[in-house]
């Protein structure tokens, strides 16, 4: 199975970029990972909120291929504890899936269209997060996921 992480604009913080890195290139011990992040929408500040979701929306789209299965990181999504999300990783690998698409909007979310493509919304908290540093948590998870499917010590 590959995966990937799609992200809204660049990482700015070094600290981020560098834990990133790390838990990316760790993941690769277990699965084929790969991290985008598209380009910040240009003169962003002259759209409406609807308007920057959608130029995003389209722009996010274009990262996954129709037999991909999309999951969308959304606060009101379904919020897993650890385990449960490895168990919904071990699903996604059982059930045949291809290609797993995990997507991590903008500051005002995602379009509508993102959402009607959408599999499946998860949360990782009920607490606000910055778009930058939940891009870490993130690519944290997914590593603890595939540590708690291989029975590794990690998670505890």
């Amino acid at each position: 199975m590959k995966i990937k992480l799609v992200v809204v604009s660049k990482t700015d913080a070094d600290y981020l970029k560098e834990g990133i890195r790390s838990y990316a290139d760790r993941l690769k011990h277990y699965v084929n990972f790969e991290y985008v992040e598209i380009p910040s929408v240009k003169n962003s500040g002259k759209l409406t909120q609807t308007e920057l979701k959608k130029t995003e929306g389209t722009a996010l789209l274009k990262q996954t291929e129709s037999s991909s299965v999309l999951v969308v990181l959304d606060e009101l999504g379904k919020e897993y504890n650890s385990p449960d999300f490895s168990k919904f990783l071990q699903q996604q690998m059982n059930s045949g899936t291809k290609s797993l698409v995990f997507m991590i909007g903008g500051a005002f979310g995602f379009s509508e269209e993102v959402y009607k493509r959408a599999n499946f919304k998860i949360a990782l908290s009920q607490m606000t997060f910055s778009h930058q540093m939940v891009r870490l948590f993130f690519v944290e998870q997914l590593y603890r996921g595939f540590t708690i499917i291989k029975g590794e010590g990690y998670h505890h």
